[in-house]
C-alpha cells in the first residue's frame, strides 16, 4: 500500500497487520525473502521477522512484491543499466585510443553500441553492511506526517506529496491524528487546506483556524491552481467554482491587516481578484472589498516596509528602532544592517534584547550563528533564493566590519532566549550529543530539496563508507511526458578534480574517458536514451590525493538542452567500492546515495567529495545554462568552481550547537551514549536523518 511505500523510504519501517493464530509463514518463506533483499542492501529487524512470521503465505507474498518493488526503486535497481563498455572499468582502461574514438564516432553516427568482447565478471567480493528494516505502526506514520505538517520550516516536494498521500488515505473522522492545531509555517498552511479541500475533506470551520494573513489566503489560492506556494514565482489561478470563492474571501474577510499584506503581491492579488469578484459579495465580505478597490485603483496607502525603507535611507536610527520593535522577527532579520548603519550601536543591542523572546526559534539559531562568526573571514557570502529550484548564489563577502563586542552580545542574546524557550519544554535526563553533529546543518529550507535514499540538509558533510574507489551513476530515459515527447536525450556524467586551492586539476567525461595521471574512467558517452541509458565513473581516491587532486565536484549536464523536470526519470548516486573489478557494474547493496534529479534546470550539482577529509557534502545544486558554452564540463568552469568555494565556506547553524542547547536547557549532559537517556548521534536516538522530528520538536 502507498502509506509502507512512503514509511519504508522515510522511516525504513513497514506497517504490518498480524495474523492471530500460531506461526503461519514457512521458515523458508522467510529466509528466502531476507536471502532475496540482501542483494538491495537491506535486512529485517527480529521485531519485523517476528510479526511477518504471524503472516499468512498470501499475505507475505503480498508485502513482499511490493517491499521489493520499493527498495529497488529506492537504490535505482528498478531499471536495467547497460553501459556503452559492459567491461567497464577494466575494458575502458585497457583499450586503444583510436578504439575508444572510432566507437565514439560511430555510436554519434548510428545511434547503436559498438561491439564489444563477452566479460566474465567476478562475483561481488565485498562485505556490506546491511540497512535493517524495523516494524512500524499506523500511530507512529501518523505522528510523522503530523510532525511534517507542523515543521517550523519549509518542507520538499517530496514531503508534500507525501502530506497529500496521508490526508488522501486518511479517514475523515482520524484526520486529528495528522492534523495539528496550529502550523507554524505559512507555506504549509496553504499548501494542506489545499490538499483537504481538493480530496473533499475540509470546510471553513475545520480549516479556518489556519489562516491569519493575507499572504496566507493568497497560498491556498496558489497551492489549489497547483502553483508555486512559496510564492517566489507567479502562478496562474484556476477557475474557482462559486462555492469556493466565497470560502476564499470568508478567509480573508477574517483576517488581520488585510490590505497591506495584499500589497506585496499587489498584482496577484489583481489577477485573483478578477476570478473572486469581490463586489459580488460587498456586503457579505466589505474589508475584502475595500482591499481590493485600493489595489485596483492604486489609491495611496502607508505600508510599514515603506517606512522601514524610507527610515534607513535617511539612517534615521531611533525610527528603525521604533518601527523594527513592533515586528520582532524582521527586527532579527535586518540586525546586521542597523548595526552598520547606526553610531551607538550598543543601543540597537538593547532594543533588540526587549524583543529577543518573540523571535522565533529559527531565525534566532541564524542570527546567533551569523553573529558568533561574524569575525571570521570569508572570502563569500553565500545566498539560496526561495523557490523550488535549489539555486545558490555566492558574492564576494564585503560587509563592513562591526565591533566584535557588539557581536558576541547579539549571539549570546539569542543563546539566552532559545535556552530559556527550550526550558519549558519536557525535560531530557542525562543526554548524550555526538561531536560528529557539527558537520550537520539545521534544517531550515527544505523547500528544494531532492528526493532521495538518504536526504540531509545542503552543505552538510558525510562520512565516506570504506572503499578506496567511488563509483558515480546516472540513469535517465526519454519519451513522452504529458503528451509531449521529449525528443532525443543526453544526459552527460561528469566528475571534475580541483587540488586544496580549487585550482582545476583534471576532469573525467565524454570528452575524457580516463585519466593518465591516475586512476579514474568514464564507461562510454551514451547520447540517446529510448529505452533508458546510463553512465559510469570510477575515481581511485588514492591515487588522485596523491597527484595532489582533493576536491571532486561530480556534475549532471543536459547536452541536449531538455530540463530535468521534463524528462520521465533522471536520477545520479554513487556507490563506495572496495574491489571495483568484482561484481556487477551496479551492485545494489553498495549504492550509498541515490538522488531523484527532477529540477527546471539543465545542470546538477549533486555533491562535492573532499577526498582528504573523506567526507561527502551535500549539495543538491542546480545551475543555469551559460548562454555562451556548449553545455559540457569545459563551458561551466567558472560557474562550479565559484559554487565549490561557496559550498565548502558554507557556514551555517549546526545540530551539534541545537541539541546542545536543548541538553543546557533541558537536561544534563553526559560522556557517552550508554550513559544517556536521551541521544543524539549520527545513528542511534535522533539522527541527522530525522528531518521532520527535528523540524517539527526542536525549532519549537
Amino acid at each position: 500500500m502507498m502509506i509502507n511505500t512512503i514509511y519504508l523510504r522515510r522511516a525504513n519501517k513497514l506497517i504490518v497487520d498480524q495474523g492471530q493464530g500460531e506461526k503461519k509463514l514457512p521458515d523458508t518463506y522467510l529466509a528466502t525473502a531476507l536471502k532475496n533483499i540482501e542483494y538491495l542492501g537491506f535486512t529485517f529487524s527480529h521485531q519485523l521477522m517476528r510479526a511477518v512470521r504471524t503472516l499468512s503465505r498470501e499475505q507475505f507474498e503480498m508485502l513482499y512484491r511490493s517491499l521489493v518493488a520499493d527498495l529497488r526503486v529506492m537504490v535505482g535497481a528498478h531499471v536495467d543499466y547497460k553501459p556503452m563498455y559492459p567491461g567497464f572499468p577494466l575494458e575502458v582502461m585497457q583499450a586503444d585510443d583510436v578504439d575508444l574514438y572510432l566507437n565514439a564516432i560511430y555510436h554519434y553516427l548510428s545511434l547503436e553500441f559498438p561491439e564489444n568482447e563477452q566479460f566474465d565478471r567476478e562475483p561481488l567480493l565485498e562485505h556490506v553492511k546491511l540497512k535493517v528494516i524495523d516494524l512500524g505502526s499506523k500511530e507512529q506514520f501518523q505522528v510523522m506526517i503530523r510532525q511534517l505538517i507542523e515543521a517550523k520550516v519549509s518542507i520538499s516536494e517530496t514531503d508534500k506529496k507525501d502530506i497529500e498521500a496521508a490526508i488522501q488515505d486518511t479517514d475523515p473522522h482520524e484526520l486529528n491524528a495528522i492534523l495539528p492545531s496550529e502550523i507554524p509555517f505559512k507555506e504549509n498552511v496553504g499548501f494542506v487546506a489545499a490538499s483537504l479541500l481538493k480530496h473533499d475533506k475540509a470546510n471553513l470551520a475545520l480549516i479556518g483556524q489556519y489562516f491569519n494573513t493575507a499572504s496566507d489566503v493568497l497560498r491556498l489560492a496558489v497551492a489549489w491552481s497547483d502553483g508555486d506556494v512559496s510564492l517566489a514565482e507567479a502562478s496562474r489561478f484556476r477557475k474557482f467554482k462559486r462555492s469556493e470563492r466565497r470560502l476564499l474571501l470568508g478567509l480573508l474577510e477574517q483576517c488581520g491587516q488585510i490590505t497591506e499584506d495584499m500589497l506585496r503581491y499587489k498584482e496577484r492579488w489583481i489577477r485573483l481578484g478578477e476570478i473572486l469578484h469581490p463586489s459580488e459579495y460587498k456586503h457579505r465580505f466589505p474589508r475584502c472589498e475595500e482591499a481590493f478597490d485600493i489595489l485596483r485603483n492604486s489609491k495611496p496607502f502607508t505600508t510599514f516596509n515603506g517606512s522601514v525603507e524610507l527610515a534607513f535611507q535617511y539612517q534615521n536610527v531611533w525610527t528603525l528602532i521604533d518601527l523594527l520593535t513592533q515586528r520582532p522577527g524582521e527586527f532579527a532579520r535586518r540586525l546586521d544592517h542597523l548595526l552598520r548603519t547606526a553610531e551607538d550601536p550598543e543601543y540597537v543591542v538593547l532594543a533588540f534584547g526587549e524583543i529577543v523572546d518573540q523571535v522565533s526559534t529559527p531565525v534566532l539559531l541564524q542570527v546567533k550563528n551569523h553573529f558568533a562568526r561574524r569575525q571570521e573571514k570569508q572570502n563569500l557570502r553565500v545566498f539560496f533564493p526561495k523557490g523550488n529550484v535549489a539555486k545558490a548564489f555566492a558574492l564576494p563577502n564585503k560587509l563592513p566590519e562591526i565591533q566584535e563586542a557588539i557581536c558576541l552580545d547579539v549571539a549570546q542574546l539569542c543563546e539566552q532566549a532559545l535556552v530559556q524557550r527550550f526550558s519549558a519544554l519536557p525535560p531530557l535526563g542525562k543526554v548524550y550529543v555526538e561531536p560528529q553533529l557539527k558537520d550537520y546543518h539545521v534544517p531550515f529550507s527544505q523547500r528544494s530539496a531532492s528526493k532521495a535514499l538518504h536526504t540531509i540538509v545542503r552543505g552538510s558533510r558525510v562520512p565516506m563508507a570504506e572503499g578506496d574507489t567511488i563509483r558515480f551513476f546516472n540513469w535517465w530515459k526519454e519519451g513522452d511526458v504529458d503528451g509531449k515527447p521529449t525528443g532525443r536525450v543526453d544526459i552527460d556524467l561528469s566528475a571534475v578534480m580541483y587540488d586544496h586551492d580549487w585550482q582545476y586539476v583534471e576532469h573525467i567525461s565524454y570528452t575524457n574517458l580516463r585519466s593518465t595521471k591516475y586512476k579514474a574512467v568514464h564507461s562510454g558517452d551514451i547520447v540517446t536514451a529510448p529505452q533508458g541509458a546510463c553512465e559510469f565513473i570510477d575515481l581511485h581516491i588514492p591515487s588522485i590525493v596523491n597527484y595532489g587532486g582533493r576536491y571532486i565536484v561530480a556534475t549532471l549536464n543536459s547536452f541536449t538542452s531538455q530540463p530535468y523536470c521534463d524528462l520521465p526519470e533522471c536520477f545520479v548516486g554513487w556507490m563506495m567500492r572496495k574491489k571495483p573489478g568484482s561484481g556487477e557494474i551496479f551492485e545494489p547493496s553498495t549504492v550509498a546515495n541515490k538522488i531523484d534529479v527532477t529540477a527546471d534546470t539543465q545542470i546538477a550539482i549533486p555533491v562535492i567529495i573532499d577526498l582528504v577529509e573523506r567526507k561527502v557534502i551535500w549539495t543538491d545544486l542546480s545551475l543555469t545554462r551559460h548562454p555562451h558554452y556548449y553545455n559540457n564540463v569545459e563551458g561551466n568552469q567558472k560557474g562550479m568552481v565559484l559554487m565549490g568555494k561557496a559550498m565548502i565556506e558554507l557556514r551555517k547553524p549546526d545540530l551539534y550547537d541545537l541539541f546542545m542547547l536543548h541538553a543546557m536547557a533541558r537536561g544534563k549532559l553526559v560522556g557517552a551514549p550508554e550513559q544517556a537517556d536521551t541521544i543524539f548521534s549520527l545513528e542511534k536516538g535522533v539522527t541527522p536523518y530525522d528531518i521532520e522530528q527535528i523540524m517539527a520538536e526542536f525549532l519549537v
